[in-house]
């Protein structure tokens, strides 16, 4: 059986701390391996402890969530960051998909649609509801559209299917290729387009028109 997803929950109530543990320590592919009450706290945890995912609310006292993902970002932790907000304003989650969020949930979530999300997250997927990736793509998503011109047409394969929500594991299948090998394709779009990350990389082909 494969190790279970670690998991840490950063949030400021304490109610919402134990309500999700409580929910998640019953799944057999989950382990939460700690918890934190504020952002300043979780960045601390996240580096101790090295989890898989860290869910992470928005607005806490102190540090909030979208510096707390900043810093997470300037470490250069591994964890990815799960969103779980009760705000559904864009100008919330917009700013925290920007800083580095791989995807967002609401507080009022099916709680199997909160493991779900967890599980697709872990695999590498982003989770974006249209209206959000819409407005990312409103501000701009970062590179030109001249950038685009080079790419190998390897990494534009590639970038069809990060645009398709494929994680490295399907690419390298769908590809037939190592996921060693989609790891440095990924690593040369990103470089190449001046982009930061995997969400950013699946907007900007988005709006420039490479996608399947």
């Amino acid at each position: 059986m494969a190790d279970p997803i670690r998991v840490l929950i950063v949030d400021d109530h304490l109610v919402v701390r134990r309500g999700l543990r409580t929910f998640l320590e019953i799944q057999e592919d989950i382990e939460v391996v700690g918890e934190a009450a504020d952002g300043e706290e979780g960045v601390a945890r996240a580096e101790e402890l090295r989890p898989d995912i860290v869910l992470m609310d928005v607005k806490m006292p102190g540090t909030d969530g979208i510096e707390a993902l900043r810093q997470l970002v300037q470490l250069g932790n591994p964890a990815r960051v799960l969103v779980v907000t009760s705000f559904t304003e864009q100008r919330t989650v917009v700013p925290a998909l920007r800083a580095g969020a791989a995807g967002y949930v609401y507080k009022d979530v099916d709680p199997d649609a909160l493991a779900g999300a967890i599980r697709s997250i872990h695999a590498g997927h982003v989770l974006l509801q249209p209206e959000v990736a819409g407005a990312l793509l409103s501000e701009g998503s970062g590179g030109s559209a001249g950038r685009g011109t080079q790419l190998t047409e390897r990494e534009r394969e590639v970038l069809e299917l990060i645009a398709d929500g494929r994680s490295n594991r399907e690419i390298a299948r769908a590809l037939v290729l190592s996921e060693k090998t989609v790891k440095t394709h990924v690593s040369n779009i990103l470089m190449k387009l001046d982009l930061a990350d995997r969400t950013q990389a699946a907007l900007w082909a988005v709006r420039h028109g490479i996608t399947h």
